[in-house]
């Protein structure tokens, strides 16, 4: 059954890969931008389903390493600005893709921008790696290791064709912003801070909610509800 979740795993990654990029030009031109865009969902819905489904019923392998509370204690507070990171990336995220006109690029990176260029990926990139990190079992690694690809490389492909299709404006947002996590404040091209309440107050809220629902649907906490 593991080598069916790796299949089901390189399907989910591939065909976004494929339908994002190389393949992408030609559904426009065939059946228009918004057919495209629902061809491509429809192929995320139906392979992420398979990649579940593969997972649930692959068997559950020994932990390659025990997680004990100071590594539970580590994860519980990347998993929060994991989760700031994705609530500020909802509003304003110059790179989500846009039919039609691209949007405008703010004129300065503030909040979860000046963190990353790509919150909402590093976000999912965070949750795979705290997952491994609590659950080294070989289906978790394998689900949560497609996740990290999927995010990391997809964010690098973004910028790809963001400087193509706004080569004016993009290399001028990657400026003063980063791939990596506070590598443009790090080097003084952004400055820490400016977090909407949507980010702070969503970002609590969702890591809170988050985590107390692993207790009915893993049956074990997670977060914070593993010492309370």
């Amino acid at each position: 059954m593991e080598s069916t979740l790796v299949v089901a795993a390189f399907a989910f990654v591939g065909s976004h890969f494929l339908l994002s990029h190389p393949l992408r030009a030609g559904m426009v031109r065939a059946i228009g931008e918004r057919a495209a865009m629902g061809v491509y969902s429809l192929i995320a819905i139906l392979t992420f389903g398979w990649m579940v489904m593969a997972y649930d019923r692959t068997p559950v392998s020994e932990p390659l390493w025990p997680a004990g509370n100071v590594l539970w204690a580590i994860v519980t507070v990347v998993m929060l600005i994991a989760s700031i990171l994705l609530m500020g990336s909802l509003i304003r995220n110059p790179a989500l893709p846009a039919v039609g006109r691209p949007a405008a690029l703010p004129d300065a990176a503030h909040g979860v921008y000046a963190v990353t260029r790509h919150p909402m990926m590093w976000s999912f990139a965070l949750w795979g790696l705290c997952h491994i990190a609590v659950l080294p079992v070989t289906r978790n690694i394998v689900l949560a290791g497609a996740i990290i690809i999927l995010a990391l490389v997809g964010a690098a492909l973004q910028d790809r064709k963001k400087r193509r299709l706004q080569p004016d404006l993009w290399p001028a947002w990657e400026s003063q912003t980063s791939y990596l996590p506070f590598a443009a404040i790090a080097a003084g091209r952004a400055r820490l801070g400016g977090f909407g309440m949507h980010a702070l107050i969503g970002g609590v809220v969702f890591w809170l909610v988050a985590t107390w629902a692993h207790i009915p649907l893993s049956g074990w906490p997670a977060g914070i509800w593993r010492w309370l």
